[in-house]
């Protein structure tokens, strides 16, 4: 089978609950490996818990004809697998960076404690050689070589962001998984985010995102899954799918789409 052919994620009938109310109702879907989505619906539609749920974070209800695969593997050892892919979340003031430690660590250290699932280097964290030469790879494939040493209490939104995305390439993943990517950042932070990204697929990372916003969507993205009420609706090419009539009908609210050479932007 060649790289291309690789699944990363196969799901059947999946339902996923939390607490006591069911928040996915009967998803199917198949993503290779090395492939560019994006997961476009509006909030409470049910993306983020998709997200949890392909990261083993939330488990599925258990039922008949139910099943999700992995790169292939239906069991997994989370610290194996996540050296497979990569999490970006947004948190609510722009980062979601671990722990109390996180802002007086500087930036290259933010992105070794990735290995760790750290928010610092504590003491007791055996650091070898190749972990950091892999982080000042990790910044450097991203252009954030000059955050090394910088604290990341000193960071804007923009520059945590790109320690984020650091964070999830120190394992090389063949996929990254972004929730939310551009929340809470602003117009500077978003491009400069949004061309980060760009590069990472024009390299071949996998990009899996999870967003409400068009602008979000990069022009390497092919594929559009639209959700609603927790369910997926529709699944196919973007230029199919990225419609006012489509987007009008998934936001229930009428939806002008505008276009910027290769980007789009709505309204």
């Amino acid at each position: 089978m060649s790289e291309n052919e690789i699944t990363f994620l196969e799901m059947r009938a999946v339902n996923v609950a939390r607490v006591d109310r069911v928040v996915l109702h009967d998803v199917n879907l198949s993503i290779r490996a090395g492939e560019h989505v994006a997961i476009l619906g509006p909030n409470g539609c049910g993306k983020s818990t998709l997200i949890l749920a392909m990261t083993c974070q939330l488990y599925p209800i258990v039922q008949p004809g139910m099943l999700v695969h992995i790169f292939g593997r239906e069991r997994w050892d989370l610290t194996e697998l996540r050296r497979h892919f990569g999490v970006v979340s947004a948190g609510p003031m722009g980062a979601d960076l671990p722990g109390e430690r996180t802002a007086v660590t500087s930036g290259l250290d933010a992105v070794i404690a990735g290995f760790f699932s750290a928010s610092t280097l504590w003491p007791n964290l055996h650091v070898t050689a190749e972990m950091r030469d892999r982080a000042r790879e990790a910044l450097a494939r991203i252009e954030a070589s000059h955050l090394s040493a910088q604290l990341v209490g000193a960071m804007s939104a923009g520059e945590k962001r790109r320690i984020l995305i650091a964070r999830a390439l120190v394992h090389r993943p063949q996929q990254l998984l972004l929730d939310e990517p551009s929340n809470a950042l602003d117009l500077a932070a978003q491009r400069e985010l949004r061309e980060t990204l760009r590069g990472l697929a024009r390299e071949g990372t996998g990009l899996v995102m999870v967003t409400h916003h068009l602008g979000d969507i990069l022009p390497e993205i092919a594929r559009i899954i639209l959700m609603r009420d927790g369910r997926i609706v529709a699944d196919g090419p973007r230029e199919q799918l990225l419609t006012e009539v489509r987007l009008s009908e998934l936001f229930h609210a009428p939806v002008r789409i505008g276009r910027d050479a290769e980007w789009l932007h709505s309204w």
